[in-house]
């Protein structure tokens, strides 16, 4: 993946936390907090940019997880 389109996907993925962060209890993101690095960074490196997308992935899909736990939701995979 080139840095552009990286870059590109963090700025989503930043947008889906923030959607998260106003209409949930919030994620995890002690993680991506430190890296200190932000879509708007593009001076930063393409594997600071990596590090950024995959802990900011983890701390979303880390409250879906537990969004499912609590609720019982059966997934697809679990029906079959």
């Amino acid at each position: 993946m080139k840095k552009q389109e990286l870059i590109h996907l963090h700025g989503l993925l930043a947008e889906v936390s923030n959607h998260y962060e106003q209409n949930a209890n919030g994620v995890d993101l002690d993680e991506y907090e430190s890296l200190g690095v932000r879509p708007t960074s593009i001076h930063k490196s393409k594997t600071d940019h990596k590090a950024a997308v995959f802990a900011l992935a983890k701390g979303i899909t880390g409250d879906i997880d537990e969004t499912e736990e609590a609720t019982g939701t059966v997934t697809a995979a679990q029906a079959d």
